[in-house]
């Protein structure tokens, strides 16, 4: 039963960060409009989908049974609330930023903050192409 709720979170993170990113990626800008705010607010809401379902992913890794963050030289974890606070700390720092160092990813957790980043920094120039892309289709 556990097994099966852990799989069910995993694809429900996966499917989240993929319908978020489709999501920025169709948005349109308010016609007249360069930016609006709802672009913002579309962006703002990519962002935070993304680092719920990462944390997400290295939350339902860790309670599988699978080291994939540290910090420092002891195991993240400890109650479900601090592995809660860990694992979204993890997922937003290595969202919008390199990352402190204070929690660092092992095994599957590595290529996993690496995609996540990846993704942190080509959704803001995914943002600025679609809003010039359309705005340059208007213009014909």
């Amino acid at each position: 039963m556990g097994e099966l709720l852990i799989l069910t979170v995993i694809l429900m993170s996966v499917l989240g960060v993929l319908m978020s990113i489709l999501l920025l990626l169709k948005n349109r800008p308010v016609r007249g409009q360069a930016l609006s705010l709802r672009n913002f607010v579309v962006l703002l809401i990519v962002y935070v989908t993304i680092t719920i379902g990462f944390g997400a992913l290295y939350m339902a890794l860790e309670m599988a049974g699978y080291t994939v963050l540290t910090e420092g030289k002891r195991h993240v974890g400890g109650n479900v609330l601090h592995l809660i606070e860990d694992t979204m700390y993890f997922s937003a720092v290595t969202l919008l930023s390199v990352g402190y160092g204070d929690i660092t990813p092992l095994g599957f957790g590595r290529p996993l903050a690496m995609f996540q980043a990846l993704i942190g920094y080509v959704l803001p120039a995914a943002f600025v192409v679609t809003t010039v892309i359309y705005m340059d289709k208007r213009s014909d």
